[in-house]
């Protein structure tokens, strides 16, 4: 199996793609290293300081990375975008630093139970956390504070159940502010249903 590769290495090479030197990168508002081979398992504790302010979107996705947790993220002063799906995280530690800004996160095929760390990103708009293994309805709860949170993708984990309609009304009873629930518009008649069973 080879060594996973550095995030020097992995940012070396998105700067050589993106036609800027190594210098330059905190000047760019996209970077990705999605899908790096070897894929990256860690973040350093420096890697916001090393991308830069600029940053709105960053692509982690398709990697080896199982925490986000300590500084990593601190110094990502514009970042909206986060996607972190297809790793190895099993908590959402370290969103602190991004809480302010961020408005979607994708964190889906991950090995998430909890969501804590979320709800204090109170500008989030977009959370996809699908194909974890998000089983309590206390992690849909902690949602409820994100009053602009509007589309959610939960579908996968074993909270869904096997009772599709009852699974999207006890969401919708929780969080009656989504406009699209697991890639599909929320009707009128489901917010309905769902204020009138939670009454």
């Amino acid at each position: 199996m080879a060594a996973a590769a550095s995030i020097r290495q992995a940012l070396e090479r998105h700067c050589a793609t993106s036609g800027v030197t190594f210098d330059q990168l905190h000047t760019l508002e996209k970077v990705s290293l999605a899908a790096c081979c070897p894929p990256l398992d860690k973040l350093d504790p420096n890697f916001g300081q090393t991308v830069g302010p600029q940053c709105k979107l960053l692509s982690l996705s398709t990697n080896n990375i199982d925490r986000l947790a300590g500084t990593s993220l601190t110094g990502l002063d514009k970042l909206e975008i986060l996607s972190v799906g297809r790793n190895c995280l099993k908590r959402l530690d370290g969103l602190e630093a991004v809480s302010n800004t961020l408005q979607e996160l994708w964190a889906s095929y991950n090995a998430l139970e909890k969501l804590a760390g979320v709800e204090r990103c109170s500008h989030l708009r977009v959370l996809y956390a699908s194909n974890n293994k998000i089983k309590d309805w206390a992690e849909v709860e902690r949602l409820a504070g994100l009053e602009q949170l509007e589309d959610l993708l939960l579908s996968g984990n074993p909270l869904c159940g096997g009772d599709e309609a009852g699974y999207r009304a006890g969401v919708l009873r929780r969080l009656p502010q989504l406009n699209k629930l697991d890639g599909r518009l929320v009707s009128e008649e489901e917010r309905v249903l769902a204020a009138a069973g939670s009454k």
